[in-house]
């Protein structure tokens, strides 16, 4: 089974959250990432979407 990798806009983006944030949870070890080989300063990640979708249902398990 193949899982989409999303990128950091996109996770922040289903998340309601800025990308700062979602940096910073990778970096802490809150948030799962694959991090790609890069030649600019600021480090690329991916996120599966399956984890994105772990959060988002334990977010509504939450709220209800």
């Amino acid at each position: 089974m193949h899982d989409t990798l999303l990128t950091v806009p996109e996770v922040a983006e289903q998340l309601r959250v800025d990308d700062t944030t979602v940096r910073r949870w990778i970096k802490q070890g809150a948030l799962e990432a694959i991090v790609l080989p890069h030649v600019n300063k600021r480090t690329a990640y991916r996120i599966r979407r399956s984890t994105v979708d772990a959060i988002l249902r334990k977010g509504q398990e939450h709220a209800q």
